[in-house]
């Protein structure tokens, strides 16, 4: 049986006298509180124990209201922050919900609004953890369709999907050059209740104007020459499925009017043929262009480009989701080790550092170009520098590879456990005792980073 814990409340007041106060009223109200002298304590607190709410005092000695907002969303930007603020104080109330703040309240308290304004606050963080509850439950449920990525912007990446796969919307799906539109039009389609039916690609950019009508609406036998039988259409192929139409901004303006009418009729014609035919797909689109650019410049029809943005799912650059290149990177080197039947255990700290710091233009194509190149390179069972083409290799800068000049192993035979400490501990030394950061460096999680220096009885 699960019994709901009460309402744990943070007052934070520098006036003894004021704390004291608010403490017995909001404790009658049935809420447990804790209780700060000032923003120092009042972030310690929170950072140390469970806090559903925060209220808190804008002017106080040690450290203000405003800049203890800002460290408690740092922190955990889910807490709610109700400011208080004396009536003279106005501006300050405007800086705190710029920074923040749920809502503030005009010094001397009326406790009734003071009552309200707890409620909704308390309301709010509520739906807010459902929500957030919901889309990792919805993202934990989805057929990923071999996406890779925990970054941030792949969250929300995955949150929309999840949310647009089940429905029948049209689906516009946009981004650079090599970020994996497709894996992504895939996924909607393994997560649509169209998933037991075809899926069909259409490369628009790789057909002629003269081809394309004819590959995906079907023609007759006898419509132009070598039609020398009738052929079913792609749209036709992917009946009661999902047709995936890439590169959709380079479709001509007499294609774009035909889609048009397929999008709004769900009927297509053979070429050559003057019967109706009804289809019943789900229509997904991708563009590495700007297409409202190309609706402004009237390269693109307005009414359409509406058709297609019902929603729409923004795949980010490889440069904007740096987090995730550790993992992709070896993905595809577990991948090319085991099809070019060789070992690999990963990358050097160098070679790692390389990768994450260069802004990758081809995106995760060209990460995965170059770590197929890399591992045919390979000699020993780690890819190093020496394994990365010059344009990653000169734009990553010299300090850097300075940094792991004077290990020991260079001087030297050591163990692998040597040669592991002596790069780790150097990596600490040259972030400036950063954890984080050498972790990311050395392509590791914190959690192992921290298990390595404890065995090494380093702090």
């Amino acid at each position: 049986m699960n019994i709901k814990r009460p309402i744990k409340i943070l007052i934070v007041d520098d006036d003894p006298g004021h704390l004291i106060t608010l403490k017995t009223i909001i404790r009658s109200w049935g809420y447990d509180v804790l209780t700060a002298e000032d923003g120092v304590k009042a972030v310690d607190i929170v950072q140390s124990t469970s806090v559903d709410l925060v209220l808190m005092d804008v002017r106080m000695a040690e450290m203000s209201g405003i800049e203890a907002l800002g460290k408690i969303n740092a922190y955990n930007p889910s807490i709610p922050v109700i400011i208080m603020t004396a009536y003279s104080s106005v501006e300050s109330a405007v800086a705190a919900l710029k920074t923040g703040a749920y809502d503030y309240l005009i010094k001397p308290l009326d406790f009734e609004v003071l009552k309200l304004s707890l409620e909704r606050a308390n309301d709010h963080a509520g739906l807010k953890a459902e929500n957030k509850l919901l889309k990792e439950r919805l993202r934990a449920d989805l057929d990923t369709a071999n996406i890779i990525g925990r970054s941030q912007a792949m969250k929300e990446l995955m949150d929309m999907l999840a949310m647009a796969a089940p429905s029948e919307a049209t689906v516009l799906i946009t981004g650079e050059s090599g970020t994996g539109k497709e894996l992504v039009a895939r996924s909607l389609h393994l997560n649509s209740p169209r998933k037991d039916y075809p899926m069909i690609t259409v490369n628009c950019a790789a057909i002629t104007e003269t081809l394309l009508e004819s590959e995906l609406f079907g023609h007759e036998k006898g419509a132009f020459t070598g039609a020398d039988k009738r052929r079913e259409g792609r749209f036709m192929q992917a009946n009661k499925g999902t047709i995936f139409l890439d590169e959709i901004g380079e479709m001509s303006a007499t294609m774009q009017a035909k889609l048009l009418r397929v999008l709004q009729e769900r009927e297509i014609q053979r070429v050559g043929g003057d019967q109706v035919l009804q289809v019943d797909v789900r229509i997904v689109t991708a563009t590495n262009r700007d297409l409202q650019g190309a609706v402004a410049d009237g390269h693109f029809r307005e009414d359409l480009y509406y058709r297609l943005n019902v929603i729409q799912l923004k795949v980010p650059p490889l440069r904007d989701r740096r987090d995730d290149i550790p993992l992709l990177a070896h993905h595809f080197l577990d991948k090319y080790a085991a099809r070019n039947r060789k070992i690999a255990k990963g990358f050097s700290p160098l070679a790692m550092d390389m990768l994450i710091k260069y802004d990758w233009p081809g995106n995760v194509r060209e990460l995965e170009n170059t770590v197929e190149r890399a591992v045919i390179l390979m000699s020993g069972e780690h890819v190093t520098e020496g394994q990365l083409p010059s344009n990653i290799t000169q734009e990553h800068p010299g300090s850097d590879r300075e940094e792991l000049d004077g290990l020991p192993f260079i001087q030297g035979s050591h163990s692998l456990e040597d040669i592991e400490k002596a790069v780790i501990l150097k990596t600490l030394e040259a972030t400036k005792g950063n954890k984080s950061e050498t972790a990311r460096r050395l392509g590791i999680t914190r959690k192992t980073l921290h298990n390595k220096l404890k065995a090494y009885g380093e702090k």
